[in-house]
């Protein structure tokens, strides 16, 4: 307890002796139970040092109020118009201030401020909006990375197309969000490819086609695993946006079919066809090659693309495409040789880009179906296997090169 002629001694003193004044003064006035007329008079005290010439009396003010909830906001409005030091601590840590009280400041803030808020512990999507529109890089990729921080979705998706295209920081921390669109996050996936693409030391370790093929197929695959998680989720839009920029190529769609994404390819051959997505999710489950050739004329292909596309849903309604790679293995290799021998081994022209995909697929799976078959084996230690030793009457000579 501080008797009142040490407080005032105190209050008379040098620059640290009134510091410590107004920090007791802090804590008393938030601390106190007393009769109202001692509070009244403790908020006076809080009010006279504000005036103190001395940075350090203010602050120690500031820190004797700084993480109180109920510290009186008049004095913390004037902190925080206070210099840069004071400023930002109260900015940062103060419960008591709301986000309009904030707002102002933000418009004027320096860079070191302007971080500081967007530390605060609570930040509202009006805060968010206002710190992102001073376009501080720092400040932005802060808030990015606290995906608790609410921000429209429609500003997400700007800054994707903008910032995030350029700058792998931000990229990152966009990707990071679940409230990312689901366009914005393809468009970042198609950067990142494009960014690995051009890297030198990719670029030299990968040849230029079998890199561009690697590329193409993975930004394939996130295309129809967003498309999927969207879709699981109820949410059509983006399977609408992908038709209405005529990214839906009979690629894409059998890519779909062989990775197991099924709702995302009912999607788009709704929207399509125009057909209620519960129809066409019955009819890929149920229906004959008659109704599926139907539905999938109404999608404007082709009779041999139909077939081709009818037959590979036949195909996948017997294995786990999610899953199991090899099964997926053997759903492309199966209908690649069906496409041979029906054709003759003369494949038609409007089947060249699928054929090529599926001959792609095809190499792709084996590998991965190979890497299995071969973790499985050599995990099996339930008994020696020795190689086959051939004998020497049956060794094979290879022609020269």
């Amino acid at each position: 307890m501080v008797a009142y002629q040490d407080f005032v001694a105190l209050c008379r003193g040098n620059s640290e002796e009134r510091g410590q004044a107004a920090h007791l003064a802090a804590r008393a006035f938030l601390g106190h139970t007393g009769p109202a007329d001692e509070h009244a008079a403790l908020y006076a005290a809080l009010i006279g040092f504000l005036d103190d010439p001395s940075v350090k009396v203010r602050a120690a003010l500031a820190y004797g109020l700084l993480h109180a909830a109920e510290a009186p906001r008049p004095i913390l409005l004037a902190l925080l118009q206070d210099s840069a030091v004071i400023s930002r601590a109260v900015a940062q840590y103060s419960p008591a201030l709301i986000d309009a009280d904030i707002l102002g400041l933000i418009r004027i803030a320096d860079q070191s401020v302007l971080q500081a808020i967007a530390m605060r512990e609570r930040i509202g999507g009006r805060m968010a909006l206002a710190l992102i529109a001073r376009g501080e890089r720092p400040v932005t990729l802060r808030l990015l990375k606290r995906s608790e921080v609410p921000v429209p979705a429609e500003l997400l998706a700007d800054i994707a197309t903008d910032l995030g295209v350029r700058d792998a920081e931000i990229r990152g921390a966009l990707l990071d969000r679940r409230d990312l669109p689901a366009s914005a996050r393809l468009t970042l996936v198609e950067a990142v490819a494009a960014a690995l693409s051009s890297a030198r030391v990719v670029k030299g370790a990968i040849a230029s086609r079998r890199l561009e093929r690697i590329m193409r197929d993975a930004t394939d695959t996130a295309l129809t695993a967003i498309g999927e998680r969207e879709a699981s989720g109820g949410r059509a839009p983006y399977a609408v946006d992908l038709v209405s920029r005529e990214r839906v190529s009979t690629r894409v769609m059998l890519h779909a079919i062989v990775n197991g994404h099924v709702l995302f390819f009912a999607d788009c051959i709704a929207e399509l066809c125009q057909t209620p997505r519960e129809k066409v999710f019955t009819l890929l489950e149920t229906g004959s090659r008659a109704a599926l050739n139907a539905l999938l004329a109404r999608c404007g292909l082709k009779e041999s693309v139909r077939n081709m596309v009818a037959r590979l849903i036949f195909l996948a309604r017997t294995a786990d495409l999610a899953d199991d790679v090899a099964a997926r293995h053997f759903v492309v290799t199966a209908l690649t040789e069906e496409l041979i021998v029906e054709h003759d081994g003369a494949i038609p022209p409007e089947l060249e880009e699928a054929f090529a995909y599926l001959s792609e697929q095809n190499v792709t799976l084996a590998r991965r179906a190979a890497r299995g078959v071969m973790s499985a084996f050599a995990g099996d230690v339930h008994a020696e296997r020795p190689m086959p030793i051939m004998l020497e009457a049956t060794l094979l000579a290879l022609p020269a090169a």
